[in-house]
């Protein structure tokens, strides 16, 4: 079975954010003490996997979540700007559901195109990004098992490419929690199936799950919205 490899691509965990600002890519975000315990959970349930190689984003978030990954398999972690998280220019505001952003007419000229889309970067170079790095963990782990750390946007619309579906969606129904994998199994270079699983459920705040309704002033929206 040596042609097959299978890549893990991990959500960070949660992030301290107490304002629910849209972080992006902003550096000096960190995990929360829950973030740390999701990370470490996944590290637990990826240990007996056949992991020979864990790469992030280079953003602190993803780093942080993958340290224990890599150190559980005693390997060293390595960084992939591909996997970074999607741009965005309401990066460093405050803009989720229910906050009063889409009444805000400055912000009107930045929504007009959803297929696209208009507020940020391409969904189409997301996928090529996205692509690029994770069959490069494939090449890296060919044989056996690699980890790719990213954001749930991203990794969101990777996967609605590979399984064919539109990649303009609803951001409240991603399939995409934190600290949640989602899997790609590759036979030689061509990816045949796709997994999804979520190791640390029961540490995700409900209104964080995926798929959870948002609803009009929950705590911690805005980090909903913060891959």
């Amino acid at each position: 079975m040596s042609d097959i490899t299978v890549v893990h691509v991990m959500r960070h965990g949660e992030v301290e954010n107490p304002d629910g600002i849209l972080y992006g890519r902003l550096a000096g975000y960190h995990l929360s003490e829950l973030g740390r315990r999701m990370a470490d959970r996944v590290a637990e349930h990826l240990s007996s996997r056949d992991i020979t190689h864990v790469v992030a984003s280079p953003l602190e978030r993803a780093q942080e979540t993958a340290t224990p990954i890599a150190k559980a398999h005693g390997l060293d972690l390595a960084t992939d700007a591909r996997l970074i998280e999607a741009e965005n220019v309401f990066q460093g505001k405050t803009f989720g559901v229910g906050d009063g952003a889409l009444r805000r007419a400055e912000n009107w000229k930045h929504l007009v195109n959803p297929f696209k889309p208009s507020w940020g970067e391409p969904y189409l170079e997301q996928v090529v990004r996205m692509m690029g790095a994770v069959d490069a963990a494939k090449d890296a782990a060919r044989g056996h098992e690699a980890v790719c750390v990213s954001h749930q946007l991203p990794i969101w619309i990777l996967r609605s490419f590979v399984e064919r579906r539109r990649l303009w969606h609803d951001p409240r129904k991603r399939q995409c929690t934190l600290a949640s994998l989602t899997t790609f199994t590759y036979q030689g270079d061509k990816i045949v199936s796709v997994g999804y699983s979520e190791p640390a459920l029961d540490l995700v705040p409900p209104h964080l799950r995926a798929g959870a309704k948002q609803t009009k002033g929950a705590k911690g929206q805005g980090k909903a919205y913060g891959a």
